[in-house]
């Protein structure tokens, strides 16, 4: 068995003594594994980073075996994810979901695309809060757990959208909320892409989506906390806020 794809490299763990099992979200195999044998010297350090774009070849005598890797640097990431706390922050977040929440082996490209562009956008400290926001929501949406803003789901009514249900990722109206609006969520308006992009804003917004990441993803996934890393960008992004 024999493919060769593009991936983002998710992690990386030591095996042995100088082997690596590295995880890597590819466009056409999805998130797959594979050993690469002296991935824990020095000349593969610079390669296998976490973010980085990898030309991968995959073998394996066999489909459903781990099989091994070899990889290619196309792109690093990790010079511009040192260039502020947001970037590593961000970096570290994005790949840690994507290992969290993936299946193993499912493919995904739109969201494939859509987290190489969030990556590519690492370094723009001013449009990447806002980027991030999309990105998670596209996120939600992939993984079957889309939020839905067009219209209040009590009343039907396409104004003063100003929550979000927990049980339903719906928007819901200052009136369709009535006496439940204290067990609401805040829907600010750049989560339904208006307004300006202030990060106090998006840091609110971030709250709705992460609400849906550890009450309805990770309980579909064995109800594991949700990767310690998420939470670190949210405190980034509340300071600068």
């Amino acid at each position: 068995m024999e493919w060769r794809d593009e991936g983002i490299l998710l992690t990386m763990r030591r095996h042995g003594e100088s082997a690596a099992i590295v995880d890597a979200f590819t466009a056409e195999h999805g998130r797959h594994a594979g050993i690469v044998r002296g991935g824990a010297g020095r000349r593969m350090a610079p390669v296998l980073q976490p973010g980085a774009q990898l030309d991968l070849t995959w073998r394996a005598r066999l489909e459903d075996h781990l099989g091994s890797y070899q990889a290619e640097l196309i792109r690093s990431r990790a010079a511009t994810a040192m260039s502020s706390r947001l970037a590593l922050a961000g970096l570290n977040a994005v790949t840690a979901l994507l290992a969290f929440c993936l299946p193993e082996r499912e493919t995904h490209p739109e969201l494939y695309l859509r987290s190489t562009q969030i990556l590519d956008l690492l370094g723009r400290d001013d449009i990447w809060p806002l980027a991030y926001l999309r990105w998670e929501v596209a996120l939600l949406e992939e993984m079957g757990f889309g939020l839905e803003f067009e219209q209040c789901a009590v009343t039907g009514s396409r104004l003063d959208l100003i929550y979000v249900s927990p049980k339903s990722g719906r928007a819901v109206s200052r009136r369709g909320a009535g006496e439940w609006a204290d067990r609401m969520l805040p829907l600010p308006p750049v989560l339904m892409g208006r307004g300006g992009a202030e990060n106090s804003e998006i840091v609110t917004a971030l709250s709705t989506t992460g609400f849906f990441l550890q009450n309805r993803l990770a309980p579909s996934l064995g109800n594991h906390p949700l990767p310690e890393a998420r939470g670190r960008l949210i405190d980034v992004l509340s300071r600068q806020a």
